[in-house]
């Protein structure tokens, strides 16, 4: 399993500062064209930028996708979609002269050192639990072994670069005004650049009649990790990643004979999603069929597999609010929160999000999950918790977020002007490109 950290990150980050300053000079002098885009994701073509793709391309919108591999050749391949590497000549000269960047998790999504210049829309990849960029200190650690006083400097000097970066922002959809705010702080912008839309990543679990879409998922769930029995219940534990550490919730083999008894005696499968930047391994070690894989090599993008689902269990990820759109039960598997907390912060109290009564281990996680696979009265309980959520941190629930992303980039790129024409870039878009709803529909 892949893993990554800050530190190494941000070293790699100041190997590379001549590329970026190369970069920045070659975008000052390539002339940025009239209408086209280029798209990019971390995880593949997925997420939120391939929802804005599809609506982008109705409108034919010349673009192209940045890849990192074959694999995501083929996926772009299958779904029509003009791809060229991201690391390439070629990806470097798309870069410079796309007159709109659209990405989910950075710039590095696309080609990173030619971004200067165009209209950035910065979709991210969910709403924020534990603080992120610049409200978190974890941001810009220094590389490990730097004598106290250089790694001071260092801190400083990578806080003064995620901060300018940020600034080339120009639309930061937020799903809420509760989440424009941690946005906001966390990437340094003003709250013109940080339309509350919703989130394009989500409108998958807003569009069409519920039935129809737990049947997709089920049906893609499927594909990923071989036949399920349609009868079975399918439970989902999901990680989120600790900074490039082990995950401490890797469950010993009495609690693995324990959560396999209790998937037994309910009918029910357990999809381990480890977060693709983590470290840790989730295996039984006896042979099961009670419990599967469901990576992000098999799986990019987990979010449309939601409805199929029947319970998600994760610590600190913003699936449990992608989650509360179902509504799905949520349980919440949290050994290290003092620990987690302390090091990255969250956005509120957990418990704003997970209750007073998320487990500590795994014992107490089998407890909760048995009575919500057991009793429909525990089961009712965790689904109104999760539309509670959802009615704090979603203003729109009709599955036309992407339409209004693509609205604030056209108001965005109407009032910066064409390339070359004087606009000003420090011009936002609007805040509410379409007012917000009093009431969510499903």
């Amino acid at each position: 399993m892949a893993s990554f950290s800050f530190g190494a990150g941000n070293a790699r980050k100041l190997a590379s500062i001549p590329l970026y300053a190369a970069g920045r000079v070659a975008t000052l002098v390539i002339p940025r064209s009239r209408d086209e885009w280029v798209f990019g994701c971390a995880v593949g073509v997925a997420d939120g930028a391939l929802e804005l793709w599809k609506v982008a391309a109705e409108r034919r919108v010349p673009a192209v996708w940045l890849v990192a591999n074959a694999r995501e050749e083929a996926d772009a391949a299958a779904r029509g979609i003009r791809t060229v590497r991201k690391s390439s000549l070629r990806g470097f000269w798309r870069t410079a002269r796309a007159r709109v960047v659209v990405v989910t998790h950075g710039f590095g999504d696309v080609n990173r050192y030619a971004v200067s210049g165009a209209f950035v829309a910065q979709l991210w990849h969910g709403i924020p639990l534990k603080r992120i960029g610049l409200d978190s200190s974890e941001t810009v650690r220094p590389p490990a072994r730097l004598p106290r006083a250089v790694a001071v400097l260092v801190r400083r000097g990578l806080a003064a670069m995620y901060r300018a970066a940020a600034q080339r922002i120009d639309v930061l959809p937020a799903a809420s005004h509760l989440v424009r705010a941690r946005l906001e702080s966390a990437f340094g912008l003003p709250d013109g650049r940080v339309p509350v839309t919703g989130e394009p990543r989500v409108d998958v679990l807003s569009r069409g009649e519920p039935a129809v879409r737990r049947s997709a998922a089920r049906a893609r769930m499927d594909e990923a990790t071989g036949p399920l029995d349609p009868r079975s219940r399918l439970v989902l534990y999901a990680p989120t990643w600790r900074d490039g550490e082990p995950d401490p919730a890797i469950p010993d083999a009495a609690r693995w004979r324990a959560i396999v008894d209790t998937l037994e005696r309910h009918d029910a499968v357990l999809l381990v999603r480890s977060h693709p930047l983590g470290a840790g391994e989730y295996r039984p070690p006896f042979p099961t069929e009670r419990v599967r894989s469901l990576s992000s090599d098999l799986v990019a993008d987990v979010t449309p597999l939601l409805p199929g689902l029947d319970v998600l269990v994760t610590d600190y990820s913003s699936l449990a609010f992608d989650a509360s759109l179902v509504p799905l039960p949520t349980l919440f598997l949290a050994p290290d929160v003092e620990a987690y907390g302390h090091r990255r912060g969250f956005y509120g109290r957990f418990s704003d999000v997970a209750g007073d009564d998320w487990s500590a281990d795994w014992r107490g996680l089998v407890e909760q999950l048995d009575a919500v696979l057991g009793d429909d009265a525990a089961r009712a309980e965790r689904v109104a918790r999760a539309e509670r959520l959802s009615s704090r941190v979603h203003a729109f629930r009709d599955g036309r977020n992407t339409e209004r992303v693509y609205r604030a980039i056209e108001t965005g790129l109407a009032r910066r002007g064409a390339p070359g024409s004087g606009g000003s870039r420090s011009a936002p878009p609007s805040r509410h490109p379409t007012p917000p709803p009093t009431k969510g529909t499903r």
